[in-house]
């Protein structure tokens, strides 16, 4: 079978969506760190529909740890098929990214960020990969970033982490005399874009001062939410694909057809037009922000890890299992909702009921073990701060603690049966697991909230409902 490329695109059968524009036109205005699935769903498909109109931002993406996304779309072009799963699925090829950077060429990826044409580095990196501490401020204790300020001792330094490369491009850009850019975060860190501009900062001040003040007066780094459920690619997807467009994929993405971009207009220089994509531009995203970290984020992990330890593999076979939806829609309605007030023209309760069709959409595999990676990372924001909220408002936290339980019984299962976990903290917690206390005094996850009697409380009645097979708080106090 022919793989897709820029020349097997005229061969697209006509159901099958292709770029609308010249490809050889587009120039680079975006490096985006991180092109894995998330990002190639939904920023890349909305940059691809504003190519139609401004052949000005074409990406060009960088991954620092894999080689896999470089292996699959450079012989393609950086084409690849995206399949918009619901009642009925479409397929749609895109072509915003032009190639694919790997850490085996460092000096390309700095050529990308010092280029008059970038006006944008983006960043899907997943939580662990903004190297911060548990209070949001930039670990220095972190491998890579301890890497990145041995590096900088030279002229020439490349760095390791995804800050580092801010830094070193930033620099780069000062001395050759370039404007600043915007730095945009595309992952699911409550007030991502401050964080992220006080991490850059904090490196940029340790490694060379000069360019850490050049970042202040320069760059923007403004706060961002996205939103689209996207399972990983399988096999099935990649057959499903080939029969679709006729030809080879070697790395196409599925995701639901839902999808949502809050940016805060704060912008370095030009703010390319992705309203024309459907993104949203406002003056605060935080609220759009905590709803969905907290509402549809929080959800997913409640039902990856309760949904696990009932033997549950998908996020609809979640849902279809009629205790486990109840737990998260009250779950959803009467303890998370309270914490989480509604941006102007968001009405909380019909964006649940939305949530949940999404959830019980039969289209879509979302694997619960999928949605259970990086827990320490991923908890914090998804599900602690709303306990924060509750527990400051006087409100009970026996529902929003049965979770955090299951989360303590996934890893005390994994380190009985020597299953390894995906998560940044994964040594120490399998060393802790088997003493749930433990787990919770380590303050790089649950800070304060491990010694709060209400919590821990909380937590040891969410485990004993759980080891009864209960979920409902009332027979856990």
């Amino acid at each position: 079978m022919t793989r897709l490329s820029q020349a097997s695109l005229a061969a697209l059968p006509g159901s099958v969506a292709a770029p609308r524009y010249d490809r050889a036109a587009v120039r680079p205005g975006v490096v985006h760190f991180g092109p894995g699935a998330f990002h190639r769903a939904h920023q890349a498909a909305a940059f691809d529909t504003l190519l139609a109109q401004d052949p000005r931002w074409g990406l060009t993406g960088v991954s620092l740890h894999s080689r896999g996304v470089a292996d699959a779309l450079n012989p393609q072009d950086g084409l690849y098929t995206l399949a918009r799963l619901d009642a009925e699925t479409d397929y749609r090829v895109i072509g915003a990214i032009g190639r694919v950077l790997t850490r085996e060429d460092p000096a390309a990826i700095l050529a990308a960020l010092v280029h008059a044409d970038t006006r944008i580095v983006s960043a899907t990196v997943t939580e662990k990969g903004y190297c911060l501490a548990a209070e949001g401020t930039l670990d220095f204790t972190s491998p890579a970033i301890a890497a990145d300020l041995e590096a900088a001792r030279s002229a020439d330094w490349m760095p390791s982490s995804f800050t580092g490369w801010l830094v070193r491009g930033f620099q780069g850009r000062r001395l050759a005399g370039l404007p600043g850019v915007t730095v945009l975060c595309c992952d699911n860190l409550s007030d991502n874009g401050r964080k992220l501009e006080a991490a850059t900062l904090a490196l940029a001040e340790a490694v060379d001062p000069e360019t850490a003040r050049w970042i202040a007066d320069h760059a923007a780094f403004p706060n961002a939410m996205v939103d689209s459920i996207t399972p990983a690619t399988d096999d099935a997807l990649r057959r499903r694909v080939a029969a679709a467009i006729g030809q080879e994929d070697a790395w196409p993405i599925q995701r639901e057809r839902f999808t949502q971009w809050v940016i805060e207009e704060r912008f370095a220089g030009e703010r390319p037009a992705l309203d024309l994509a459907g993104v949203t531009f406002t003056g605060d995203v935080r609220p759009f922000e905590t709803a969905k970290l907290r509402l549809l984020n929080g959800a997913h992990s409640s039902l990856a890890y309760i949904g696990l330890g009932r033997g549950l593999e998908t996020v609809a076979e979640a849902m279809a299992d009629r205790e486990l939806a109840a737990f998260a829609e009250r779950l959803m309605r009467e303890d998370i909702a309270p914490s989480v007030f509604a941006p102007a023209g968001l009405d909380l309760q019909a964006y649940i009921s939305d949530i949940l069709a999404r959830f019980a959409n039969p289209a879509i595999r979302h694997l619960l073990s999928q949605i259970a990676w990086d827990g320490s990372q991923k908890l914090p924001y998804r599900l602690l701060d709303t306990v924060r909220a509750a527990l400051a408002a006087g409100r009970p936290v026996v529902r929003l603690a049965l979770p955090i339980a299951a989360w303590l019984r996934f890893l005390a299962a994994a380190a009985r049966e020597g299953r390894p976990i995906t998560d940044p903290l994964s040594g120490p917690l399998l060393q802790r697991a088997e003493d749930w206390r433990a787990v919770l005094a380590m303050r790089e996850v649950f800070g304060e909230l491990g010694a709060d009697p209400r919590f821990v409380g909380a937590v040891e009645a969410g485990l004993a409902g759980l080891a009864a097979g209960r979920l409902d708080p009332a027979c856990v106090h």
